[in-house]
């Protein structure tokens, strides 16, 4: 790892390179956002921004993930390149109860005024069997896509209280979401969940204008 990241920690001394590379460390591999007052190198502009240099070597970045917490996530030029990867996609079943998850959990308690709008953390958890009623899915293969959304960080079980059976809720993965990528799905929550609103008309149409942009800009390069 020295000699890879050596470039960008020779700037530091002994003391702040070990506080470098464990905010590095820390940002990739722990399941949840770590707060900066834990790690010297994400409180100070320098040390943090190579933190994100170092990130930025295997296609990643630093995320702001909520008031002075951070993590890792991919760039958004190198997501876009692995969702044309279909090694990378989910299975269609799977991505089925993934958005019944967000739409439940998010989408529906978001458009009532009980979340802010930039949050994937949800105290209103899906439960079995509103997945059940909304899935044509066989229960064996219901409960298999929950295991490995599960394991893949991608949905969280929770119980709501003491006497409720709870549900599922966004996993830690979402955490990971850069600013453009969380607009994008949040838009795509919205298309979802209200098809017809006059806000996922709103989408659409800026979606169309952007298309257009681009295609003139592509015509006079």
């Amino acid at each position: 790892m020295d000699e890879v990241f050596e470039p960008l920690l020779r700037e530091f001394d002994e003391r702040r390179r070990a506080e470098v590379v464990a905010a590095y460390m820390a940002v990739e591999h722990a399941a949840e956002p770590v707060p900066e007052v834990r790690f010297a190198a994400l409180r100070e502009p320098a040390p943090r921004r190579a933190v994100e240099e170092m990130l930025g070597l295997s296609g990643r970045t630093l995320v702001k993930a909520g008031r002075d917490l951070w993590t890792s996530g991919f760039r958004d030029d190198v997501a876009a390149e692995l969702a044309r990867d279909p090694e990378c996609v989910p299975p269609v079943r799977e991505r089925a109860v993934l958005a019944l998850v967000l739409i439940h959990s998010v989408a529906i308690p978001r458009a009532a005024g009980l979340l802010e709008d930039d949050t994937w953390v949800s105290p209103h958890p899906t439960p079995l069997d509103e997945l059940r009623r909304r899935t044509r899915l066989p229960i064996g293969d219901l409960e298999a896509a929950l295991r490995r959304l599960r394991m893949a960080g991608l949905i969280a079980q929770v119980k709501a209280g003491a006497d409720d059976a709870g549900g599922f809720v966004p996993g830690p993965q979402f955490h990971r979401l850069t600013p453009d990528a969380r607009r994008r799905l949040q838009e795509e929550l919205i298309l979802a969940a209200g098809p017809e609103s006059p806000l996922a008309g709103a989408i659409r149409a800026r979606r169309r204008s952007r298309e257009r942009e681009q295609r003139e800009q592509r015509g006079n390069a």
